[in-house]
């Protein structure tokens, strides 16, 4: 199994920082650099998240049959062309409508102003924090 380092998680901890880097000075350089090194690092403790929290957007023509796009919570969008802010639907698989509808739900979700940023001014001070969730 290969898992892709764009959506990795892992227990962090100092042995497992000192270990590496300590492999890291000692391993040569390769094609898709961090992803190839975690893999190698990881590999025999990798243990696969279910797809619908990591789609990489590929699986919709190579694995039709593995997609549930209603269950899906998390697309990675890192095919050739998928990219939200530079798609134009013309590389290779880009035309796809399931691939459009990703997009353009990337696009509303990002055009949405209840997920915007709100400043400390518009957070609840800790007092009535305590009271919400005591609620």
């Amino acid at each position: 199994l290969y898992f892709n380092a764009g959506m990795f998680v892992f227990e962090p901890s100092k042995l497992t920082y000192d270990t590496l880097l300590e492999t890291l000075r000692v391993t040569p350089p390769t094609a898709f650099a961090e992803q190839d090194f975690l893999n190698m690092f990881f590999n025999k403790v990798y243990k696969p998240i279910p797809l619908a929290y990591n789609l990489v957007l590929a699986m919709l023509w190579r694995h039709p049959e593995n997609v549930d796009l209603d269950g899906v919570k998390v697309v990675h969008y890192c095919a050739a062309g998928s990219k939200p802010w530079r798609y134009t639907g013309k590389e290779e698989n880009m035309d796809r409508e399931d691939i459009k509808m990703l997009v353009k739900k990337w696009w509303d979700i990002y055009n949405d102003p209840s997920f915007d940023f709100k400043s400390s001014d518009s957070m609840p001070d800790s007092e009535t924090l305590s009271e919400l969730q005591q609620m």
